[in-house]
């Protein structure tokens, strides 16, 4: 372990049980199953590993910053149980990480994550829950009225499907008849690791009916447009992203024993657009590699998927203050301004009500579904389905998500 410790982006949760009150702690990545619930009075300590103090300077920081006085033994062992669950950023975590991705890239398919958990594993089973939300949503097999024209893109929760599976049903059969003519897909789901506008794979998608090829043809084109250096940088995080993969099952499950193309491409670092003047199309590197998206769209009968859920407020999401009955209703407000521009396929207004608002809603969709209305250039859209979704058991947090389909 490094003398210095440096510790890595990783997911944190508070967590305020009987018997467990602290901060948890685990690799978003997923390279092990191992977490670390560090006790709240050693917070501090988050924040002090920055590769800047060694253990001595740790307990130094510790004791005038925050007042605790914690022995050498002691922190070695935290630090040990960090490392240990690939939280530091040393040559410990380097790699696991390239033994991951040499892993992912010599595997067969990108194998469906969250089956098994988010969704059955068994293709019958599934075929049949996802048929399910179709029943509870009032659809059935066949697809809802679409709106007039040829529908080009929809927009999709990635939400779990217990909490979303009647919006997903909706919009998924509302695209049902352009899905099945559909000679590409292109999937665009948020990135929720971050740290790269945009991130690639040549690996195919499988769900439990299969394996979907990837256009690795059109892949190969934006990684020679951007560099691959690029593109592929963080390849590894399609392994345990679920964004792509819950969108992925849906379009499988419409087109059945049919065959469609996919680029799937994990979409995040957005940061600079959202807290600044500076617009995604500025972004030299990023219009480049959606520049080959979109051509080959146009050539191409072809289908662009956003996989974006909208909001994440209240104490679950570290809101101060719970959601109450008029909050909700100000939430859903908000939203329906957000829908309204992604109806008018003005994505640019889309983007400046999140800027505006100082994203303390946590739109995590932000990225995909902006990127998707880019791609489909002039368009309009309409709402198939919305729903807030409980985030704790307190009925104080929720997610918001909706369906949209595009002309």
């Amino acid at each position: 372990m490094e003398l210095t410790p440096k510790l890595r982006d990783v997911e944190a949760h508070f967590v305020n049980q009987p018997g467990q009150q602290g901060v948890l702690l685990s690799d978003p990545l997923r390279l092990v199953d191992q977490a670390v619930l560090l006790p709240m009075a050693l917070a501090p300590l988050l924040e002090l590993c920055d590769g800047t103090r060694d253990e001595a300077a740790l307990r130094a920081s510790l004791a005038v910053r925050a007042g605790v006085q914690i022995g050498p033994s002691t922190l070695e062992q935290v630090l040990e149980q960090m490392d240990e669950a690939l939280l530091l950023d040393n040559q410990h975590f380097a790699e696991a990480y390239a033994s991951a991705l040499n892993d992912f890239r010599n595997a067969p398919f990108r194998a469906p994550a969250s089956a098994g958990q988010s969704y059955p594993a068994d293709p019958d089973e599934l075929k049949a829950r996802l048929e399910s939300y179709a029943k509870e949503s009032g659809q059935n097999d066949e697809p809802v009225a679409a709106p007039e024209g040829e529908i080009r893109g929809l927009v999709s929760p990635h939400i779990d499907y217990e909490r979303g599976g009647q919006v997903y049903a909706g919009v998924w059969h509302a695209a049902a008849e352009a899905i099945k003519e559909a000679e590409l897909a292109i999937v665009l789901g948020t990135d929720h690791v971050g740290g790269a506008k945009l991130a690639l794979t040549h690996q195919r998608y499988a769900t439990p009916w299969g394996a979907l090829p990837t256009a690795n043809t059109i892949v190969d084109q934006v990684a020679q447009a951007v560099g691959p250096e690029v593109v592929f940088e963080r390849e590894l995080h399609h392994r345990a992203e679920h964004s792509i993969e819950l969108a992925v099952v849906w379009l499988h499950h419409i087109l059945g024993e049919r065959e469609c193309p996919l680029v799937p491409v994990l979409c995040g670092g957005f940061e600079p657009f959202l807290e600044g003047s500076k617009r995604p199309v500025e972004d030299a590197e990023l219009m480049a590699a959606l520049g080959v998206l979109r051509e080959a769209a146009a050539s191409h009968n072809t289908i662009v998927v956003a996989a974006g859920d909208l909001a994440h407020v209240g104490p679950a999401f570290g809101d101060g203050y719970a959601i109450d009955f008029l909050e909700k209703a100000r939430l859903k407000s908000h939203d329906e301004e957000l829908v309204g521009a992604l109806c008018r396929g003005d994505e640019d207004a889309f983007l400046q009500q999140i800027r505006d608002e100082g994203d303390r809603r946590r739109v995590c969709g932000v990225p995909p579904i902006y990127l998707a209305l880019w791609l489909l250039g002039a368009s309009e859209g309409r709402v198939t389905g919305y729903a807030q979704c409980p985030a704790d058991g307190q009925g104080t947090s929720f997610v918001s998500i909706c369906g949209m389909v595009f002309c």
